[in-house]
């Protein structure tokens, strides 16, 4: 079975949502933030704070080349991990792409508690938000294969979708 990838913003799910459809699927669940932190032995925020978030994202796309290269297991990524047109291209090559949509009133009530959240440390959480997903909104819908709406639903209901319109596609 080929990967299945988790796009979308901070907030949206991606790591709950990519655990529950990998235990359904019996599969191999990987984390893009989660496997950096532990290969450098620091948190997200701490990278930021030290690297700058250009350190972080060429971090972050070594990662994903090694994570896309794997076969059978569903990865989580970062939010921003569609900025760089390299990684678009190993996410649409690693697998089939199942973009998690959530609003910004969602990611606001779903980050608000969070404080490994590096872009929303000292700033306007909804202005930060907006402002993300009017850039990444387009990137993300140019490398999915499905888009899935999280709003207001619960994770398993979100996976059993997931699980029923990749079932549907057509091999690529």
């Amino acid at each position: 079975m080929r990967n299945l990838i988790l796009v979308g913003p901070m907030g949206a799910g991606k790591s709950t949502i990519g655990r529950l459809l990998a235990k359904e699927l019996r599969l191999h669940f990987k984390d893009s933030d989660k496997e950096i932190e532990q290969r450098t032995g620091a948190d997200i925020p701490w990278i930021f704070d030290v690297e700058g978030e250009q350190g972080f994202r060429e971090r972050e796309q070594s990662m994903i080349a090694e994570l896309c290269g794997l076969s059978g297991v569903v990865i989580a990524t970062g939010g921003g991990v569609v900025l760089k047109a390299e990684n678009r291209r190993e996410l649409h090559a690693g697998g089939r792409v199942i973009y998690l949509h959530a609003s910004v009133e969602q990611q606001l009530e779903r980050t608000s508690r969070d404080r490994n959240r590096p872009l929303l440390r000292n700033a306007e959480p909804e202005k930060v938000l907006s402002a993300l997903m009017e850039i990444r909104d387009p990137l993300y819908r140019e490398i999915a294969d499905v888009i899935v709406e999280t709003d207001e639903r619960p994770p398993r209901m979100v996976v059993q979708e997931i699980i029923d319109r990749i079932n549907a596609l057509p091999e690529r």
